[in-house]
């Protein structure tokens, strides 16, 4: 059985432990309230983006711009989006596992993958593969769009040059507090309204064409890279929220399980304590009959 003093500084150090966690906690929870307020405001921005996107963009010819020529698919580059900092969880890892998962699936199709890892994890995971391309680091903290604005613009750059012929975003989606799911969004190339999808909007009784000014050519040249930009900085407000409140999640359940082994620790304490009771009992007991004799 361990010493008195053993289990008191076990005791003491996982009340200490304890008081991170909270603290933790807390911070994560404030932190949250701002994360999920800009998150919330910019997703009816982005449905809407995307919707004007697919109506403008419906029976265009994909040749006619650079971001929507569909070719053979000889080389894939998936742009993976996770937090800077840990203790938050499976958050990070279940990303990078879905991530590793399209890749090994492209692989097997015979197809040369590349990275674009955004955040320190999936940075940190990858860089032992050698297939990094580019890698954004320290941003995750605190970014504003112009930092979407530059990855968006490399890899839409990467893009038309050919050396990607298609592109993969892979991030963490916030459904709730208590549940952030990885999520795969096609990216490029941008994929216009086909006829079947117009006929099912047609049948939920949106109808009627759009005239545009000016052209929907020129609009959609302004568009098109609008849409990488409000895309990829949508996918990083949606991580920013997520690893909040898988932080706060995984930190609420590390101080109820550093109270359960307060109460484990605290039960062992008492048990040392009385068999160390009980053995100076005997040793006075033994003593005094010792006397007697």
């Amino acid at each position: 059985m361990p010493s008195l003093k053993d289990v008191k500084m076990q005791i003491t150090g996982v009340k200490k432990t304890s008081q991170i966690t909270k603290a933790m906690n807390m911070v994560s929870a404030a932190k949250l309230r701002g994360a999920q307020t800009k998150m919330e405001a910019f997703r009816p921005y982005a449905g809407k983006f995307n919707e004007a996107l697919r109506n403008i963009s419906a029976n265009m010819k994909s040749s006619q711009f650079a971001l929507m020529q569909a070719r053979e698919v000889k080389t894939v580059e998936i742009l993976v989006v996770t937090s800077d900092r840990g203790l938050c969880g499976s958050f990070n890892t279940n990303i990078i596992r879905m991530s590793e998962r399209l890749m090994k699936k492209y692989e097997a199709e015979g197809k040369k993958v590349s990275l674009v890892c955004v955040g320190k994890k999936a940075n940190r995971y990858f860089r032992k593969t050698g297939k990094i391309r580019a890698h954004y680091i320290d941003i995750m903290g605190n970014f504003q769009m112009f930092n979407a604005r530059a990855i968006a613009q490399d890899v839409a750059a990467n893009f038309i040059a050919g050396g990607a012929d298609e592109v993969q975003l892979v991030y963490g989606s916030f459904i709730s507090v208590a549940r952030q799911t990885p999520t795969t969004l096609h990216f490029l190339p941008v994929k216009s309204v086909d006829t079947g999808e117009e006929a099912n909007t047609a049948k939920s009784g949106q109808t009627g064409a759009y005239i545009y000014e000016p052209s929907p050519e020129e609009i959609m040249d302004v568009l098109l890279p609008l849409y990488t930009n409000v895309m990829v900085y949508n996918a990083m407000l949606e991580v920013g929220a997520s690893e909040h409140a898988a932080r706060m999640t995984a930190m609420d359940n590390a101080t109820k399980a550093c109270k359960d082994i307060i109460h484990n620790l605290t039960m062992v304490y008492n048990k040392a304590r009385q068999a160390a009771i009980t053995g100076e009992l005997m040793d006075i007991v033994g003593g005094a009959e010792a006397l007697k004799g």
